[in-house]
């Protein structure tokens, strides 16, 4: 599995070298090569070979920031995707100063659709909180998607590989103005930020977020969307008032029967295959939410639980045998131990059956 950090390869810097270079001939594309790859540079994970390369350009660009974005926004158009951060990157590390304040804006905003501008906007909302928010509020009104969804990318108080927004952490209220404009967004591009932005927040202001949901839910098919993803941490916790919206009430007369394992012991690279019977004795059809939870053991002997999402439907009346399976190959973001496991079925945020396997080691 390629890394993002393997992305920057000597042909991707070259191109970039070259690309630049059209627009502006004084660029040294060896030097800009060599300052990228100088020592250290195997060491470097993602966003610091990101940092790296925009050191570089800052060499070998013209000195006037001015000057440079305009060379940067004739080749950006051939920059796009993950790989090319280090566009907007430019402006984070260039361009915070009062003076450049404006054209920082401009160009974060046309940067954005080629390489998202949401890890470069964060300096500005830190160093100038009203400013930056007003701008982004303008920014949800904007015709394009990419800009309309860096207003709620940006401002998310915990984005993945972004600095963490810690005013916003403490108190959301700020961002929720530009969160209500998008509610409603054509564009699921849009709409997923809405909803991870949400989701964030839950974490921190979990009834917040609860009676947010509360009062948009049923206005429309896009907030309903967005309302249900946003919820996902809160149902993934069993929060009653999370489950309660969405249909899913607590009842007795629901219940798992015959919870069985293919295997006792699973070896790490293989899958646990499991089955079980939901019994509904209520009836009538019930909303059931069911996950899995694998408790994993850890370094230190203890289990740790981690959550998995099984069904989401309406069960009929009767019993119904649902089968499914938990893999344990080897991934980079997770380091499997050897031991007793635990698998527990949860319903509507209630733990039910539960059993153990063995994880053995491979040789």
């Amino acid at each position: 599995m390629e890394l993002f950090k393997d992305k920057y390869t000597p042909a991707l810097i070259d191109r970039t070298g070259e690309w630049l270079h059209q627009f502006y001939p004084k660029l040294d594309k060896q030097q800009f090569r060599e300052l990228v790859f100088a020592e250290g540079w195997g060491e470097l994970e993602f966003k610091a070979r990101i940092r790296r390369i925009t050191s570089a350009l800052t060499e070998v660009l013209p000195d006037n920031y001015e000057e440079a974005l305009h060379v940067i926004e004739q080749a950006a158009p051939q920059m796009r995707g993950v790989e090319y951060l280090f566009v907007p990157d430019f402006i984070e590390v260039n361009g915070l100063a009062p003076e450049n304040y404006e054209l920082s804006m401009k160009y974060l905003t046309l940067f954005t659709p080629y390489s998202s501008s949401e890890f470069a906007v964060r300096p500005f909302i830190e160093r100038y909180p009203i400013d930056t928010m007003k701008r982004m509020m303008e920014w949800t009104g904007s015709p394009n998607e990419h800009i309309r969804r860096l207003a709620s990318e940006g401002s998310r108080p915990r984005l993945p590989w972004g600095s963490k927004l810690r005013g916003f952490i403490t108190d959301p209220t700020p961002v929720l103005p530009i969160l209500h404009e998008l509610k409603q967004d054509e564009s699921l591009y849009v709409r997923k930020s809405v909803a991870n932005h949400l989701n964030d927040i839950s974490k921190d202001h979990p009834e917040l977020v609860l009676d947010l949901a509360s009062s948009w839910y049923g206005q429309h098919e896009h907030t309903d969307w967005i309302v249900r993803h946003a919820s996902r941490s809160l149902l993934k916790k069993g929060h009653p008032k999370a489950l309660s919206l969405f249909g899913y009430v607590e009842q007795d007369a629901t219940h798992i029967e015959h919870l069985q394992l293919a295997r006792d012991t699973v070896a790490i690279g293989e899958d646990l295959h499991f089955s079980f019977d939901v019994v509904n004795e209520s009836g009538q059809s019930q909303m059931l939410r069911i996950e899995y939870e694998i408790g994993y053991m850890k370094a230190n002997g203890k289990q740790a639980p981690k959550r998995f999402k099984c069904s989401d439907k309406t069960f009929p009346t009767g019993r119904t045998k649902v089968a499914t399976k938990q893999s344990f190959k080897v991934i980079t973001t997770r380091k499997h131990y050897a031991g007793l496991h635990t698998l527990t079925i949860v319903v509507n945020g209630q733990p039910t059956a539960t059993a153990t396997f063995v994880l053995e080691q491979t040789e």
